[in-house]
């Protein structure tokens, strides 16, 4: 970076999160990975330096109108339709309402008091697309999932993605001054999916905060959650819903216990998370199918953890699974490996960087259950896990939050000096 780039590095920004608050515990409803990304970003940006102001929905009226995440880091809870009892996919009737929300915010400052804008998902582009025109700042964006990608990859049964939020992600594409992509992958996607300028995509891995992730005391964590010592543990952390695929590791779990009846007794499946997306229309469903699989006795439904509790989690199991049927990068299977347990893997969108196949884990090339009944069945075997769980560490150390801030510092001053050179073009033409 030259000099006078460095010196764009903004004071303030302002961060676009309406669907999902940072402060939701990941794990349920609309929370998830986005959300650890936007809360240790914006951390790390305001011990760098950078005030953050958070823009997010609020979907209580108990919830304050602002709120400190950290130091420098305010989240404001924008009033934009009813608090409860909102779908996702009804959110775009909000987006009027939630941008007056952030525009009465910003009048109350001085001009210029925002120097970036950067937007979390399509609907908050939306927003950061009018803020730009507004404020006369740039607008850096995040997709962290495409419409045109999860289109191709659905599980059976789940819904496709509305047209509306295609035409959304085109026009905030078209209209961002940065994007910022997890993988080349992505950024492949963006260009060939959606016309952006290459030039204008960053790719910028994500992190793993290094500091709560480290490998533990195994036989504590498993006492925390009531596992035997001597258990064979496959853990599965996310939201439950068709796309991060829980019934694959239960089917493949079946179809493991039939080829070897003999790791029954101390074989223990945790599945940790609550329903979300149109999981939330069976709640029960993965109850249900466990139970018509016939291994309701081996498998455990834990709700949501954070903090220690989810480090513990990953401490617990022998293998951490991501069957998801498409990730844009896959939070979990970094922090899983952090904490020294190896991942199983499906080989799609940004897991194959998140996973050293081979190495600190292994991908799975597809969704089936004799696929995956041959992967665990081939970690149920000590001596492989052994190998993969000595590379986890060194993978997972590859990322770091503080690496990916800096980053998204850098694209930042990128991007205020190419709007603020091309204004000046404007003004003098």
């Amino acid at each position: 970076m030259t000099s006078g780039t460095a010196r764009m590095r903004p004071r303030r920004a302002a961060v676009f999160s309406l669907h999902t608050s940072p402060l939701e515990q990941p794990g349920t409803g609309d929370a998830g990975g986005m959300n650890v990304y936007i809360a240790q970003t914006a951390t790390r940006l305001a011990e760098l330096g950078t005030e953050v102001e958070i823009f997010t929905r609020a979907t209580s009226s108990e919830v304050p109108p602002v709120a400190e995440l950290a130091p420098g880091v305010t989240v404001r809870h924008v009033v934009a339709g009813p608090f409860e009892g909102l779908d996702k996919n009804e959110l775009p009737a909000q987006l009027c309402a939630f941008a007056a929300g952030a525009l009465r915010a910003e009048a109350r400052h001085e001009p210029g008091f925002y120097d970036v804008v950067h937007s979390h998902y399509w609907l908050s582009g939306q927003v950061g697309w009018l803020a730009r025109e507004r404020w006369g700042v740039p607008l850096v964006h995040t997709a962290h999932t495409l419409a045109k990608v999860k289109n191709t990859a659905l599980a059976a049964g789940d819904t496709p993605e509305p047209r509306v939020r295609v035409l959304g992600e085109e026009q905030v594409v078209a209209e961002a001054d940065r994007l910022v992509a997890n993988t080349e992958v992505e950024a492949s996607d963006l260009v060939r999916l959606y016309g952006a300028d290459p030039a204008e995509v960053a790719t910028i891995p994500p992190g793993v905060d290094l500091r709560r992730f480290t490998p533990g005391d195994s036989a504590a964590a498993r006492a925390r959650f009531g596992l035997s010592r001597d258990a064979l543990v496959f853990a599965f952390v996310g939201r439950i819903q068709p796309l991060k695929a829980p019934d694959v590791l239960l089917r493949a779990t079946a179809e493991l216990l039939a080829r070897r009846p003999e790791l029954r007794p101390r074989l223990a499946v945790l599945v940790v998370g609550g329903p979300s997306g149109s999981g939330l229309e069976r709640p029960e469903a993965l109850q249900e199918l466990a139970r018509e699989l016939g291994i309701a006795d081996v498998v455990r439904f834990l709700p949501p953890q954070g903090g220690e509790a989810l480090a513990d989690v990953y401490r617990a199991a022998d293998v951490v699974t991501v069957p998801s049927y498409n990730e844009s990068f896959g939070l979990v299977a970094l922090e899983a490996q952090a904490c020294g347990t190896p991942v199983v893997a499906a080989a799609v969108g940004g897991l194959p960087v998140a996973v050293a196949d081979g190495r600190s884990g292994l991908l799975v090339a597809g969704h089936g259950t004799d696929q995956w009944a041959d992967a665990l069945s081939s970690v149920a075997d000590a001596g492989l896990r052994t190998r993969l769980a000595a590379g986890t560490v060194e993978h997972a150390e590859t990322f770091s939050w503080d690496r990916t801030t800096e980053a998204l510092l850098d694209t930042y001053a990128r991007a205020k000096h190419a709007f603020h050179s091309q204004f000046s073009l404007e003004v003098t033409a």
